[in-house]
């Protein structure tokens, strides 16, 4: 019996007279793999041009017609509409790096796209989806250790390497001609609000982004207080400086009380009518009495939506009452308000006592271009908080400087959490993928094969910052791996220059977390992808 006849049953169509037999196919799971594979590679291709100080920016036009333009990966991500799911993952993994480190939103999804389709030409060798996940686990976490080893401790005294490191993460936004006075604002924004009770935490909700439209980007300034996007109140002529200020910020409304219930108050004749007004009037002068005898000058009066937080009687009542007013407070600022002017928020008039004010040396209305902020400085007992108002000549430069200052405070931030530098410019990256590669050959089986192609995968970073560079990538990365193998271990790519030098006396440098998180981040995401083998919808 010949060996083609034996083989012929198998792949027989199945009959189709029984309607009960049914052939089970595995290449379905396959094509699903290579689907998601697909999906997750053309994200990462999407982001790809605009990796680097190079690389060039994207303008996203959404629904509703507003325009953005942005170099920063999650933000680009975040306005795509992805449809597919395990596309969804990646825009996802940009998030995920961003909550984690700030910055390297798009080396991660880079990475990611990279390391997929080196599992695609693995799959298609032969090998189990499980075998290249196992491998690349082990390998994260080998990289991880060889980008600790490599790293340089900073002290957070050390104020220039943490610049250097701001900068360097700004030198790829669209802003980055500030980046000498962005870079500095960050840090000693962060190093502002660190607590020394607790000195690996920052939470950057205590740094306050106001934005202003009108200036340039030059006249961006970090404030030693507070800033009110907003005027004083001028409607009854009220003051709008004062100095030696004693500042109450206010849930409760002053203004006449209103029934709980939708009804309606009929008043038969005009004396009633008199001494409804009259009460009204008695009211609030009883409130004003009462917050004019704790010496109170300043009022911060938060937003009100069951009834105005304040009429025109009382305005008029505070302007004679001495008392500057500013109203429509968010609710979402009042905890930072109250921070920062070490004060207690007054919820009723009852509670209104001296000791609940914040002090502070003057609170002035200032002219911004055609626009009016409310600038409160000298605050006495200042919470560890700061303020950076941010200047542009339009809403999309604007809104890019501070998604850039964003990146720069988290850079910061970073380095507070976990106090290592690393060199920048694809010398990381050239580096693990050469000790990773020696690593391959002490392994055996399957595992070295895996890990030598993931090492391969880690030099697309070097490859995209050149090519975007305009520069002749194959060239640049050949070299640099030279340079490498010669022990050159911070050698990388120079993109002003166009060559490759020593990258951490050129000063790009970034934080050890922002490469460790992206490494990690990325492999965790492949290897869900590499696990899923279908895609099952329920109606």
């Amino acid at each position: 019996m010949s060996l083609s006849t034996m083989a012929a049953p198998a792949v027989q169509a199945p009959p189709t007279s029984s309607k009960t037999e049914s052939f089970v196919d595995n290449k379905r799971k396959d094509d699903m793999r290579r689907q998601n594979i697909a999906a997750g590679c053309s994200v990462a291709d999407g982001v790809r041009t605009s990796l680097g100080p190079k690389g060039m920016d994207k303008m996203i036009q959404t629904a509703s017609g507003e325009v953005i333009i942005t170099n920063d990966g999650a933000t680009i991500l975040n306005k795509m509409d992805v449809l597919q799911p395990a596309a969804k993952m990646v825009v996802e993994l940009s998030k995920s790096q961003d909550i984690v480190a700030g910055d390297g939103t798009t080396t991660v999804v880079v990475i990611a796209g990279s390391l997929l389709k080196h599992c695609l030409s693995l799959l298609n060798n032969g090998i189990h989806p499980t075998v290249i996940s196992d491998a690349l686990h082990k390998t994260a976490a080998k990289a991880v250790d060889i980008l600790t080893a490599m790293a340089v401790p900073v002290e957070l005294s050390d104020r220039d390497s943490l610049v250097k490191s701001a900068s360097t993460s700004l030198n790829s936004k669209v802003v980055s001609q500030y980046s000498a006075l962005l870079a500095p604002l960050a840090v000693d924004a962060v190093l502002s609000v660190v607590d020394p009770a607790k000195p690996d935490l920052v939470d950057l909700r205590d740094i306050k982004v106001v934005k202003k439209h009108g200036g340039t980007v030059d006249d961006t300034e970090m404030v030693k207080g507070l800033v009110f996007d907003k005027k004083v109140s001028h409607s009854a002529g009220g003051p709008t400086r004062m100095e030696d200020a004693k500042i109450a910020v206010i849930q409760f409304q002053i203004s006449p009380p209103k029934s709980d219930i939708e009804q309606s108050i009929v008043v038969s004749d005009y004396t009633q009518m008199d001494r409804i007004l009259k009460e009204e009037r008695n009211y609030i002068l009883g409130m004003i009495k009462k917050i004019k005898a704790t010496g109170c000058n300043v009022l911060l009066i938060q937003k009100s939506i069951l009834r105005d937080a304040v009429t025109d009687l009382s305005l008029h009542y505070l302007a004679k009452a001495k008392i500057l007013v500013i109203k429509d407070v968010e609710r979402d600022d009042i905890e930072f308000i109250t921070k920062t002017l070490n004060c207690l928020p007054i919820s009723n008039i009852e509670n209104f006592r001296a000791e609940k004010l914040g002090r502070a040396e003057l609170v002035e209305e200032a002219s911004i271009g055609e626009a009016k902020i409310v600038k409160i400085t000298g605050i006495k007992d200042m919470g560890r908080t700061a303020t950076v108002l941010v200047r542009g000549s339009n809403q999309l430069v604007l809104d890019e400087a501070e998604r850039s200052l964003h990146d720069a405070l988290c850079v910061v931030r970073c380095l507070v959490n976990k106090r290592f530098l690393i060199a920048g410019g694809g010398a990381p990256e050239i580096e693990l993928s050469r000790q990773l590669g020696a690593w391959a050959k002490v392994l055996h089986g399957m595992e070295s094969y895996c890990v030598r192609s993931f090492a391969d995968a880690l030099e697309v970073i070097p490859y995209t910052l050149s090519e975007n560079a305009g520069l002749n990538p194959i060239a640049i990365v050949t070299e640099l791996r030279n340079r490498h193998a010669q022990g050159e271990i911070n050698a990388g790519i120079n993109v002003r220059k166009g060559q490759i030098t020593n990258i951490l006396e050129e000063n790009v440098v970034q934080p050890l977390l922002v490469s460790t998180s992206a490494i990690t981040l990325a492999t965790e995401c492949v290897r869900m992808i590499l696990k899923i083998d279908d895609i099952v919808t329920v109606r």
